[in-house]
């Protein structure tokens, strides 16, 4: 057999070399060469096709298509971010920050499906009696979790091919490696072809493999950013460390919709899914102070009511603040320019902070509305009309524009409560609900004027 070689790829461009160097002589980019395995493509197995067949030109309308089943987890806000359930042979990446309680929930759904379907957790970060002594704490029935503790893949996928499982745990990716490659474990090239030979393992034998994801520094997931190219869904867990709440987003879903949001609370006895969200996001609002507006934003097929805050304050330095916490930074500063030119608000001379309640993350233009009516309430020292909830796009020109499912909106502030609801004109229900007055605005104006009372 020969010799398995090693080059030098650079991940902008492609290009390879023989030694690592600072410089990609290609295209000239600077520390981008990572190294990869380099063996003929006969005796590699990752370029082996993934189907027992000889490949065959097919025209597309004679493909034979069936509905994907799906096998539920047992957990509901999961299944929700998947999209119903797993899906045999499916690959999905999950990855947060440490300690944010990715082992605990892969682990809690793995005694559930257990139950009913053969399953396999492999751990190369913690020790059996670690995963043991997790599982008691959780309260879990762990009599039908198999469980390995290996890093080397060559091992693993040798166990994958014995043991059968339905369902796999890799925990995590960045710990294996491969004895083709000579590099550390959690280099890029280990983790690329780790994650490579795992996807073809799944897709020839229909288990589905869970893969945990270190994230670095900046939260995005560690390792090339093929590997989230390679496999079928990824989703982040995010949550404030300081907070017993835990979101996870779908970021990528080849089977089912993307941008779901999962909520749960973290307990004594585990991860715990969270039915109303919205309720929680507004356990301690007050209609009474000023600065403080509600949301309606779309998470996926979810509508949630969040609070936004905003101060408004005197600048005391020789540059103004501009901080946004859960919101975008730059669309601040759009928006403060659109408030003085057709709000006649001026903040030029002020330090504004804004913050959505609850460590939710808003990346919708739908909250711009609101936004600025938070800015307004707290610039003017002045309470927004009580049970009132705000949504709506604000372009440049000063016109607001309409969001998408602006019924389901409304429908989910009138189940909370509210009764009162400021929205863009063409969002105006075709029937009115009851127990909520809707005001339709087309212009900012209109509405910083319907809070002034004007």
């Amino acid at each position: 057999m020969a010799k398995t070689k090693t080059v030098f790829s650079c991940t902008e461009c492609g290009g390879q070399v023989p030694k690592w160097q600072g410089q990609c002589p290609h295209c000239s980019a600077w520390n981008t060469l990572v190294e990869a395995v380099s063996t003929p493509a006969a005796s590699n197995p990752r370029f082996q096709s993934w189907s027992t067949t000889n490949a065959r030109v097919q025209v597309l309308s004679e493909v034979k298509t069936e509905e994907v089943p799906r096998d539920p987890s047992g957990i509901d806000e999961l299944d929700r971010v998947l999209g119903g359930g797993i899906v045999r042979g499916a690959v999905i990446l999950i990855g947060g920050d440490p300690g944010i309680g990715k082992s605990t929930l892969l682990l809690q759904a793995l005694a559930v499906i257990g139950k009913r379907r053969k399953v396999l957790y492999v751990s190369g970060e913690e020790s059996p009696q670690q995963i043991a002594l997790r599982a008691s704490r959780l309260a879990v029935d762990p009599s039908q979790v198999n469980l390995l503790a290996e890093i080397r893949l060559e091992a693993i996928l040798e166990t994958l091919k014995q043991e059968q499982p339905e369902v796999a745990v890799i925990d995590s990716i960045q710990t294996l490696y491969t004895e083709q490659v000579t590099s550390a474990p959690g280099s890029v090239s280990q983790v690329r072809e780790c994650a490579a030979q795992l996807t073809r393992m799944a897709k020839q034998t229909g288990t589905t493999i869970l893969l945990v994801g270190h994230v670095t520094k900046e939260g995005s997931l560690a390792g090339p950013r093929v590997l989230e190219h390679m496999v079928d869904t990824v989703l982040y867990f995010e949550g404030d460390a300081h907070s017993n709440y835990r979101m996870i987003r779908a970021i990528k879903n080849r089977f089912g919709a993307v941008n779901e949001l999962g909520v749960f609370v973290m307990t004594e006895t585990g991860l715990k899914g969270v039915s109303n969200p919205s309720a929680i996001f507004l356990s301690s609002y007050r209609d009474d102070v000023s600065g403080s507006c509600v949301l309606v934003t779309q998470e996926g097929s979810r509508p949630l009511l969040v609070e936004i805050q905003a101060l408004v304050d005197d600048c005391h330095g020789m540059q103004p603040k501009r901080l946004a916490v859960g919101l975008e930074q730059n669309r601040l500063a759009m928006l403060l320019a659109v408030l003085h030119r057709h709000g006649g608000v001026a903040c030029f001379d002020q330090d504004v902070f804004l913050n959505a309640v609850g460590g939710v993350k808003i990346s919708e233009p739908a909250a711009d509305l609101a936004v600025i009516l938070a800015m307004v309430s707290s610039l003017r020292n002045k309470p927004l009309p009580e049970k009132l909830v705000v949504f709506g796009e604000v372009g440049l020109a000063g016109e607001v524009r309409p969001v998408s499912r602006g019924q389901e909106r409304l429908k989910e502030a009138a189940k909370l409560g509210f009764s009162r609801a400021i929205v863009p004109t063409a969002n105006k229900p075709r029937q009115p609900i009851e127990g909520l007055e809707v005001i339709t605005v087309d212009r900012l104006e209109h509405a910083v004027d319907y809070c002034r009372g004007d």
